[in-house]
């Protein structure tokens, strides 16, 4: 993964892009029901706000963050349903913004001043900085997608991607421990081509299980925004067939995902 520095100033791009999906909506709007069952417009911002308050803590003050999540325990929806309530109850949907405003850019500073090759508390095992830093874009590609599918509103995709798809990688096994499945001895190779053409390759070059496609579609199948039959991507080998099917960069429950058919293929 390249340096922290470049995952920071991209984290912010990102942000600054959900950003304006919704820094512009009337105030109802903030209401409208998204694709992820009961959840609004301000549950996702509110989730986002939650996750970057986390990151944040954890990368500034390690010992205030293993308080923060000391009782957090074994109810993972739970727990994600608390942790939106301080920012939900915000008030008005300005001041929620505001807010998630503020804590993604302390969040930025913080893991910015992470020193290289120190690694940063979180909820399973301690990361790198640039690997937290990823796992914030990927967050906030999945409710930027929420957001945008709410209302039908096309993202134009960079190589910005690449940082997902690296920390896609790197979580390839997510999916397996989130259904308490065998994670399978095979190596996976990944080739996955960026919106610019570049071409993004990760695993053995010999192996036989492998995955390949357009890095917009990778994105969307390991966030579970599309289902596998809306996306161009190619599977090799019966484990990675299968893996296109559980594919997730997140920890805790799958959830429904999306169904085949219910948007657009991507990139159109």
């Amino acid at each position: 993964m390249a340096d922290s520095q470049d995952v920071i100033s991209a984290l912010a791009a990102d942000g600054d892009a959900v950003e304006a999906l919704v820094a512009n909506l009337p105030d109802a709007d903030w209401e409208r029901p998204t694709p992820a069952p009961g959840w609004t417009v301000a549950h996702q911002i509110a989730h986002l706000a939650a996750t970057f308050k986390l990151a944040g803590t954890a990368a500034a003050d390690p010992e205030a963050f293993k308080a923060l999540v000391a009782g957090v325990g074994q109810d993972f929806d739970g727990a994600v349903q608390q942790s939106l309530k301080p920012y939900l109850a915000s008030g008005t949907p300005k001041i929620l913004l505001d807010r998630w405003n503020a804590e993604r850019r302390t969040a930025e500073r913080a893991l910015a001043a992470v020193p290289a090759g120190q690694p940063v508390p979180w909820l399973v095992r301690p990361l790198p900085a640039p690997v937290l830093a990823a796992a914030g874009m990927m967050e906030l590609f999945g409710h930027g997608q929420d957001i945008a599918d709410t209302f039908g509103v096309h993202r134009e995709p960079t190589d910005r991607l690449r940082y997902l798809v690296e920390f896609a990688v790197r979580t390839w096994d997510f999916g397996y421990q989130a259904r308490g499945l065998a994670t399978p001895d095979s190596e996976f190779r990944f080739e996955i081509t960026g919106p610019s053409g570049a071409r993004w390759e990760f695993g053995p070059t010999d192996a036989d299980q492998r995955i390949s496609g357009p890095a917009l579609d990778f994105c969307l199948l390991v966030t579970r925004r599309r289902h596998r039959d809306d996306l161009a991507l190619t599977a090799e080998g019966k484990e990675a067939d299968a893996w296109l099917g559980l594919a997730q960069a997140y920890r805790g429950p799958a959830g429904a995902g999306r169904t085949p058919g219910q948007f657009r293929p991507a990139g159109n």
